[in-house]
């Protein structure tokens, strides 16, 4: 008998839902084969079978909230050719449990006693373990959150801190909005575990951060034509195509080294500088927008740039990015002009105080040695944490990301 236990999931992620099932019980299943998916903050989990055999039984079910370590299931021996009909029997077990047993207990080493007991607020339902546990260390009632977002109504940890996170006179509106009958025409769907994490984390910055935007704007013609003129050399000689997206990861690797404040986090009372730069990158999947990370981009050639980022896009949209790819990040770049933004503010990435916003490359008419000249021209906006990084810091960080863009020479003298 050999247990299915959940992985470790990477940097400062302890928890995770069970999202989906591959595999009911009773199935046979192939050593490495996947049989479970996890849901964390980031990105979706496969978690393989340790070896080859039978599912005999599981442990938690789908919804379920579930730690590191945990066990989700109990694979037996055997192809599970001849075992088929045997998990018939442990199957009805937990199907006929709860219909003697209310609340049904939550499988897996994780429950915790003392979390709070089931109400009718919560369905009937306890809990999820981690939830129990916030929920008894804030001193919060089952009563206060209501109905949970996890399977049947229960409680989550994410529940527990949105409650925590509302203002303390609002709180009870939301339960009967929560509550609001749809209309017709309305179609009601949960948040993925994934989303309410970006909302989560989009509403701490703007709670916790004394958030500002700077903008300038940025004349793309001496890039656009060292682009026109070596992309087919430099595809030939890298195996990738030369994009607007190393320029900008360049630049602003220069300005950070510049101006360190905007390279630099908040932690307590200290304000952390970084000798290095760890670059995020914005990209959009099909589950939400993540932010993979270049690290050490202060090390990496516009070469090294272009593979990492087409090898993170690739992957984000196959679901193959890890955790540990999107932690550690210090700056962020997002770029809204590839679905036609024209201007915007781009919301910070905590404990990050800087983010860069590209936009769309539109021709406009600019004055040039006082002459006016029709140019391709780009808004760019840095949003930074007053906190700690000053206003004429933010705007002088802004122009020397515009400079070397505007005369990419710099770039490559390192000037």
């Amino acid at each position: 008998m050999t247990e299915i236990l959940v992985p470790t999931l990477g940097e400062s992620v302890t928890t995770a839902t069970v999202a989906r099932w591959l595999k009911k019980a009773g199935e046979a299943v192939a050593a490495d084969e996947p049989v479970v998916e996890l849901e964390t903050d980031k990105v979706t989990v496969e978690v393989n079978a340790p070896a080859a055999g039978t599912i005999e039984s599981i442990a938690a079910d789908e919804g379920a909230e579930v730690e590191v370590g945990a066990v989700l299931g109990v694979l037996g021996s055997g192809s599970g050719a001849a075992p088929a009909p045997k998990p018939a029997a442990p199957a009805a077990a937990p199907a006929a449990a709860p219909k003697v047993e209310e609340p049904r207990p939550v499988a897996g080493p994780v429950a915790r006693p003392g979390g709070a007991e089931p109400t009718a607020a919560t369905g009937g339902h306890a809990p999820l373990p981690a939830a129990a546990k916030m929920m008894a260390d804030k001193g919060v009632s089952a009563d206060q959150i209501g109905t949970g977002s996890a399977k049947d109504g229960r409680i989550a940890k994410g529940d527990v801190l949105a409650f925590l996170s509302r203002p303390a006179p609002e709180a009870p509106k939301a339960a009967p909005k929560a509550a609001r009958a749809p209309e017709s025409g309305e179609e009601r769907v949960k948040m993925t575990r994934l989303r309410k994490t970006i909302a989560n984390r989009l509403k701490e910055a703007q709670n916790t951060a004394a958030m500002l935007t700077t903008f300038n704007e940025v004349d793309m013609s001496a890039a656009m034509a060292l682009r026109s003129e070596y992309k087919d050399a430099f595809e030939k000689r890298h195996g990738v195509k030369l994009g607007f997206m190393s320029f900008f990861v360049r630049a602003c690797v220069v300005a950070l080294q510049e101006f360190p404040a905007v390279n630099a986090e908040i932690d307590g009372d200290d304000i952390v500088y970084k000798n290095f730069v760890n670059m995020g990158i914005a990209v959009g999947g099909p589950s939400g927008l993540v932010v993979p990370v270049l690290r050490n981009a202060q090390d990496l050639s516009f070469a090294g740039i272009e593979k990492a980022i087409g090898d993170f896009g690739k992957r984000v949209r196959d679901g193959q990015l890890k955790l540990e790819e999107m932690a550690g990040g210090s700056f962020t770049i997002t770029n809204g002009g590839i679905y036609g933004s024209l201007m915007s503010t781009p919301i910070l990435n905590p404990p990050q105080s800087g983010i860069l916003g590209m936009h769309a490359i539109k021709e406009r008419p600019v004055v040039v040695a006082g002459k006016i000249e029709v140019r391709p021209m780009m808004y760019l906006a840095l949003s930074y944490d007053h906190r700690i990084v000053d206003g004429k810091e933010a705007v002088s960080f802004l122009v020397r990301v515009k400079e070397a863009i505007e005369d990419p020479r710099r770039l490559i003298l390192g000037l």
